[in-house]
């Protein structure tokens, strides 16, 4: 029977917190580091960046007027308000700093609020003196300390170019994770699933970036009423490094409790284990009766979801490609961090390179997620129901694999549609420029099968992995690394299309590759005892 100490109602509920909050940040202790130096890495590598590529006052100032009648690339980054590099800084790379944040945020809360009662574990430590809203507060702290570290690295980086519009950028992109933060603890409440509860946080967050997307590409100054609607709006709208806009905190403070507020109300009213929008029974035979079919049932949700967001994706690119070879122009510093990320050829061919290698950045993170939901099945208990029937391991984890590989092509497939749709034409090289990338995302799927075969412990470490090879492929050639650092990663090897020319030996190695480890971590599935 569950006991209290006698303390006040309030403080009652809050019993166990700090305990509770340690014990949370001991288990984020790789992941939270991680998130939180890409975040860092990426925004405070910029300013250089920038000074490489706009050396000059007078070049900076042609690329705020340029970027005033580019409407794609305001959508893609926003309006630009200054021509001083902090400014630059924020315009460039404070939406997707405050996007990354969000997805930290999202997932530290998920992870500690409904994972912990999907898997049982909730029951166990709320049997002891733990209050009612003590591992809802716990989780919102362990956000809070991971935005806090963040807005500090953020601030004492970026100081160099101005104390004030340093702290501004901190906090805003701090603020954003932190209404994300309570905005999944809210969904939290309502789902009984800690799968849905991130992706449909996640489609809050996808949904806030189309709405600025379109606000920003119809207005030059952040003034859309649709810029406005979205919390990553309000981060463009706090203008760090051009006249701070200090109430704007204000407005993300006040979205931030109100929500807390919401999520706090809801916990208090649903028992342990329950949600407001229980998940409809569903049928035990016919479509469900193959593990491939389970397996299917429990991700297809989230293949529907990437799907969607890299067709938009692809058409968003490929609409802003000639404007983005108007916006390099002549500007030879710029046109060889592109030639970097897509190779040599034309300036529009190089761009589109570039482009479809984002997108196979990106999908290597689908890939890991739809691996790891292997690790997840199995963790929770809910694997071995499935493995008592007749049912072997290898078939089990094959449904998964499948959707897992099978998914991340058809991603890039439908970017690659698209790019093509957006651009206009070559519909043909396009496909290829986005197919070719799935050796590489296959050998980041095989690591993490291996990770979950061999090491199941340390399986969420695919994750660092996929994070390195973003950080690689997305800040490496801006910074100017050496080629021997940008070969660390298997999308360093594939051919640059379209423009270059195409090399088989590469893309049958890394197939290859993706083949061996994906054995390798089968074999070692087979092998060991399951996760509890």
């Amino acid at each position: 029977m569950t006991t209290f100490a006698v303390r006040p109602g309030s403080a009652r509920r809050l019993a166990g917190t700090g305990t509770l909050l340690r014990f949370a940040l001991r288990r984020d202790r790789l992941m939270m580091p991680v998130w939180i130096a890409v975040n860092a890495l990426m925004v405070l590598s910029m300013p250089n960046t920038l000074e490489g590529l706009y050396g000059t006052p007078a070049e900076r100032a042609d690329l705020v007027r340029q970027m005033g009648t580019n409407s794609s690339l305001r959508a893609m980054v926003g309006p630009v308000f200054d021509d001083s590099l902090g400014a630059l800084t924020a315009w460039r790379v404070g939406v997707y700093a405050g996007a990354l944040a969000a997805v930290m945020s999202l997932l530290i809360v998920v992870r500690h609020t409904r994972d912990e009662e999907e898997s049982g574990r909730q029951e166990l430590v709320a049997s002891g003196m733990v209050g009612r809203r003590a591992s809802l507060t716990a989780a919102l702290l362990a956000a809070a300390v991971a935005n806090g570290v963040l807005a500090l690295l953020l601030t004492a980086g970026l100081a160099g170019q101005g104390t004030t519009g340093a702290l501004a950028l901190g906090l805003g992109i701090a603020g954003v994770g932190m209404l994300f933060a309570t905005t999944a603890a809210i969904v939290a409440q309502l789902t009984e699933s800690a799968r849905l509860a991130r992706g449909l946080t996640a489609a809050v967050l996808g949904a806030a970036f189309v709405l600025r997307a379109a606000g920003d590409s119809a207005k030059d100054d952040g003034s859309s009423v649709l810029t406005w609607v979205s919390p990553l709006g309000w981060l463009e709208n706090l203008r760090p490094y051009a006249d701070e806009r200090w109430w704007v905190l204000a407005l993300l403070a006040g979205a931030v409790l109100l929500q807390g507020a919401v999520a706090y109300g809801l916990t208090g009213r649903r028992d342990l284990g329950m949600s407001f929008l229980p998940t409809r029974p569903g049928p035990a035979s016919g479509r469900l009766g193959s593990a491939g079919a389970l397996a299917w049932r429990l991700q297809r949700g989230s293949v529907l979801g990437w799907s969607v967001g890299f067709l938009l994706a692809g058409v968003v690119y490929g609409g802003m490609t000639e404007g983005a070879a108007d916006l390099v122009g002549d500007n030879d510093n710029a046109r060889r961090i592109f030639e970097r990320m897509g190779g040599r050829s034309g300036l529009t061919d190089t761009f589109l390179a570039s482009m479809t290698g984002m997108l196979g950045l990106v999908a290597a993170l689908y890939i890991v997620a739809s691996v790891l939901r292997l690790h997840g099945e199995e963790t929770s208990g809910r694997a071995e129901p499935v493995l008592a029937n007749a049912v072997g391991r290898l078939r089990w984890a094959a449904g998964h694999l499948v959707i897992a590989f099978g998914g991340s092509a058809l991603i890039m497939l439908l970017a690659g549609l698209g790019l093509a749709a957006g651009y206009g034409k070559e519909t043909g090289p396009i496909l290829g420029a986005c197919l070719v990338q799935l050796p590489a995302i296959w050998v980041i799927g095989g690591v993490a099968v291996l990770l979950h075969g061999v090491l199941p412990r340390a399986a969420a470490a695919a994750w660092g992995v996929a994070g390195a090879v973003l950080l690689i492929g997305w800040v490496g050639p801006a910074l100017d690394v050496p080629q021997a650092v940008l070969d660390l990663s298997p999308f360093g090897h594939l051919p640059k299309l379209p423009g270059g020319s195409m090399e088989w030996g590469p893309v049958v190695v890394l197939t290859g590759l993706a083949v061996v480890l994906v054995a390798a971590g089968l074999a070692g599935l087979r092998r060991r005892d399951l996760t509890t």
